[in-house]
């Protein structure tokens, strides 16, 4: 089979781009191929939300799958350099994408062909479906073990999105790896499979067709309103962590003054005896 002529291609920073196919009627793959794991950097981002923006406005309505080509790596999450040097990432550039994707006017499918850790497997949920390569690859959350705390919107969307709470907490308090398999098992995932299995899924589920009312995005934004407001209302979630992480070291000071008292009590009562 000769291969399928891009829709378009983005470039992404010196060496990536992201680029569009239609493999089916009205189905759009958009594929990342920015070196080495796909890491959330601002042209990443922004590559992204221009691609589905150019599907929004100058293509027929149907349906957006994600993938990437490079075999190991959906995405590794966030390049850590780039987040965390300028204040505006988040809610200038990763959150903006995220609720791009979470209220989308068509239905979405993240097609998890490798790893997807941290912010990659976030960026999944954000899509309305998620399938995963059967043979290779892991989803966690895997914060706990480089010692970062999950922002407001990076928690809810598990929070809402996963059947079942045991595996939320699973994923954030035991960083667990969980492979296709049990990653369908627990609702992470709504299928295993690649290119053909995500076809026949989109075809038996009449996906292409869903956004044709107009209010696809729409319903979607009121069915996630939590975490869409966390996305837009970034300052004030800030404002309430940054509250609670205060709270939290007063906590701590006054546990510290109990033990010391409670510490000296025992050392003064002990010299008595």
């Amino acid at each position: 089979m000769p291969p399928i002529p891009p829709l378009f291609k983005l470039p992404v920073g010196p060496r990536g781009t992201i680029t569009c196919t239609r493999p089916s009627q009205r189905v759009y793959l958009l594929t990342f191929d920015s070196p080495p794991d796909n890491r959330l950097t601002p042209d990443f981002c922004g590559a992204f939300v221009l691609a589905l923006d150019i599907l929004d406005r100058r293509f027929e309505k149907g349906l957006v799958v994600t993938t990437s080509a490079i075999p190991k790596f959906y995405s590794n999450g966030l390049d850590f350099e780039s987040a965390f040097k300028s204040k505006s990432f988040f809610p200038e550039i990763l959150y903006p994408l995220w609720k791009r994707l979470l209220t989308y006017p068509m239905p979405t499918i993240a097609l998890i062909n490798g790893h997807a850790f941290a912010a990659g497997i976030m960026t999944a949920m954000m899509h309305d479906y998620r399938f995963m390569n059967p043979h290779r690859g892991f989803v966690c959350l895997n914060e706990l073990e480089f010692g970062a705390p999950l922002k407001a919107p990076m928690s809810s969307i598990f929070r809402q999105k996963l059947p079942n709470p045991n595996t939320y907490r699973t994923m954030v308090l035991e960083a667990k790896r969980f492979s296709a398999l049990e990653a369908l098992q627990e609702g992470i995932v709504d299928g295993l499979g690649m290119v053909p299995e995500v076809l026949k899924f989109v075809q038996e589920m009449r996906l292409v067709d869903k956004a044709k009312s107009g209010v696809y995005g729409q319903l979607k934004a009121e069915m996630w309103r939590e975490t869409v407001g966390y996305l837009e209302d970034h300052v004030g979630s800030e404002v309430i962590v940054e509250d609670k992480i205060q709270g939290e070291k007063r906590c701590q000071e006054q546990r510290e003054q109990r033990v010391t008292e409670w510490e000296k009590f025992k050392e003064h009562k002990g010299a008595k005896l």
